[in-house]
């Protein structure tokens, strides 16, 4: 059902992190594969990528091209990319099934809450209120679309920022936040 998107350079430490927080979506059938789009990474994140069962892609350039090629050579009907070092709370399955199963999920994108761990106190409650008062999206809180939807906005786009640039080419109105919590890494240690 879901290609997900990593990608990655010089990222094995964080990178870890990442796909443990997958393997409850590939338990239960929602992941079918998992692609590291990876710049010529020096360290081992190949062989953390060969060790979780991830399709490992080296492409030279641009992000843009790397994130681009990823999803042109995804199986699933519907992407989710993710940055290495951001890990998604166990409820992000359902939520994400829910999204799916949507009659206009197809004409929109998804994006998980940003913020930190359940339990986290100051930085949670800070991190829903951007969010709630209108914050604009961010890679960092991942990015679920239709294979389909993604290439008819010309995938993403030649720019400084990729990422951040096809959030905005999708636009606010189109782009739901789920319930679960993306938070970086470093909240688990």
């Amino acid at each position: 059902m879901l290609s997900v998107v990593i990608p990655t350079k010089d990222c094995e430490r964080t990178l870890v992190p990442t796909l443990a927080a997958l393997v409850s979506g590939a338990l239960a059938g929602l992941v079918s594969e998992v692609l590291v789009a990876d710049a010529g990474s020096r360290d081992d994140t190949a062989k953390v990528a060969e060790h979780a069962g991830c399709n490992f892609i080296s492409v030279d350039g641009r992000l843009e091209r790397r994130l681009n090629m990823a999803a042109a050579a995804a199986r699933a009907r519907w992407l989710l990319f993710l940055r290495p070092g951001t890990v998604l709370e166990a409820s992000w399955t359902g939520d994400t099934e829910r999204f799916l199963e949507h009659p206009q999920s197809g004409e929109r994108a998804a994006v998980f809450r940003r913020g930190a761990p359940t339990g986290s106190g100051l930085r949670d409650a800070l991190s829903f209120m951007a969010t709630a008062l209108g914050g604009r999206p961010r890679p960092e809180q991942g990015l679920l679309l239709s294979k389909d939807f993604h290439a008819a906005l010309g995938g993403h786009p030649d720019s400084a920022d990729p990422e951040t640039a096809l959030i905005r080419r999708i636009g606010r109105q189109r782009i739901v936040t789920l319930p679960t919590i993306a938070y970086p890494a470093r909240y688990l240690t």
